[in-house]
């Protein structure tokens, strides 16, 4: 199962893993939405759109639309 930015909840984190498109938007590649870095949902916006994610310490908004195009690895609390 494909798990993606969009199927976290607050305060969960993943690792990037990769992008299902490669129509990610520019910015959020220089933002650092990279694979290999970590990304927390942070809150979700009323009407679940826009979500609020924490990458590399930066705080972006971004559509519902694009969290679902970035794949992740759950991070696990053991």
């Amino acid at each position: 199962m494909i798990v993606t930015v969009a199927d976290l909840r607050r305060g969960e984190r993943g690792i990037i893993k990769e992008f299902v498109e490669d129509l990610l938007p520019i910015k959020l590649l220089e933002l650092g939405c990279l694979p290999g870095n970590e990304v927390e949902l942070v809150q979700v916006a009323p009407f679940k759109d826009p979500l609020y994610i924490n990458v590399n310490g930066s705080h972006i908004a971004i559509r519902r639309s694009v969290a679902q195009q970035i794949e992740l690895e759950i991070i696990t609390h053991d």
